[in-house]
C-alpha cells in the first residue's frame, strides 16, 4: 500500500482523531489537524499541482519551503500532495517543475525561477498579505477552489519520491518504512528527519505527531505532558 493509501485508510478508520499538531513556541501558536483535515488539504493541493500546475508522474517539486520550515503544516502537506501525484520532493533544490517557497523568499524573486508557490505559514492557513512578484502564485488562495478530493491514478511503485543528494526513496521504498503507532514529540531537524517522524511513521503506523518549534526544556516538558507524548 502506498504512503497516499495510507493516509486515505486513515481517514477511513479514524478521520476524526489528530494526525499532526504543531506549536510554534515563540509565536505563542498550536495548530492540530485531524486526518480528514490533514488529508483535504493534500487532495486540494494534489489537485492545485495537477490541473493547474500540470504536473506529471516523476516531475521534481523543489521545495525551499521544507528546507527553511520542516516543522510547519504546509510543508507536510505540500510533501504529501507531491507523492500522491507521483512526484519527487527535492528539499535541496532551488529550481523544478514546482517551486514551493515561504514568506521570507519574497525578499529575493529573482532566486527562484519557474513556477512559484509562496506558502503564508499562517497557522490557520490564511494567505499572504503581501504583494507577490509577478507569475508567482500564493498557495492558500489558489487552493482554496480545488475539489475536496483528489481521483488520479496512484503512482507506481518504482516513482521516485525524495531526493536531497544524500537520502533517495521511491514509492516502495517509501512504504517500506517503519511506522509507529504512538503519539510522538517530534523536534524538527533535518528535512528528511523531520518528514520521516512527523508524516511518514505515523501515517504507515497509526499514530500521530506533536512538532515543536522553539522552546526550552520546560516548555517541551509541558507540551509533552499537555499531548500525552511518548
Amino acid at each position: 500500500m502506498l504512503i497516499s493509501e495510507h493516509l486515505q485508510e486513515r481517514v477511513r478508520r479514524d478521520g476524526a482523531t489528530p494526525l499532526l499538531t504543531h506549536y510554534d513556541v515563540p509565536a505563542g501558536s498550536r495548530t492540530e489537524l485531524s486526518a480528514t483535515t490533514f488529508a483535504n488539504w493534500v487532495a486540494k493541493a494534489s489537485n492545485l499541482c495537477v490541473e493547474e500546475l500540470e504536473l506529471e508522474p516523476g516531475d521534481e517539486v523543489a521545495m525551499p519551503l521544507l528546507r527553511l520550515h520542516p516543522e510547519h503544516w504546509m510543508s507536510l502537506v505540500w510533501v504529501a500532495a507531491a507523492w500522491g501525484v507521483g512526484a519527487s520532493v527535492r528539499s535541496a533544490a532551488d529550481s523544478g517543475a514546482v517551486v514551493v517557497v515561504g514568506p521570507e523568499s519574497l525578499a529575493e524573486p529573482a532566486a527562484w525561477p519557474g513556477t512559484v508557490l509562496a506558502c503564508s505559514l499562517h497557522p490557520l492557513g490564511l494567505g499572504l498579505r503581501e504583494a507577490l512578484p509577478a507569475g508567482w502564485l500564493d498557495w492558500s488562495t489558489e487552493v482554496r477552489s480545488q475539489p475536496d478530493h483528489f481521483v488520479g491514478l496512484p503512482p507506481e511503485p518504482g516513482t521516485r519520491v525524495w531526493d536531497d543528494g544524500e537520502q533517495v526513496l521511491d514509492q516502495a521504498g517509501l512504504a517500506a518504512l517503519p511506522g509507529s503507532a504512538d503519539r510522538v514529540l517530534v523536534r524538527p531537524t533535518t528535512p528528511w528527519e523531520t518528514v520521516r517522524d512527523a508524516l511518514v511513521a505515523p501515517l504507515l503506523g497509526g499514530g500521530s505527531a506533536v512538532v515543536v518549534t522553539g522552546g526550552g526544556s520546560a516548555d517541551l516538558a509541558r507540551i509533552a505532558a499537555d499531548e500525552r507524548t511518548v
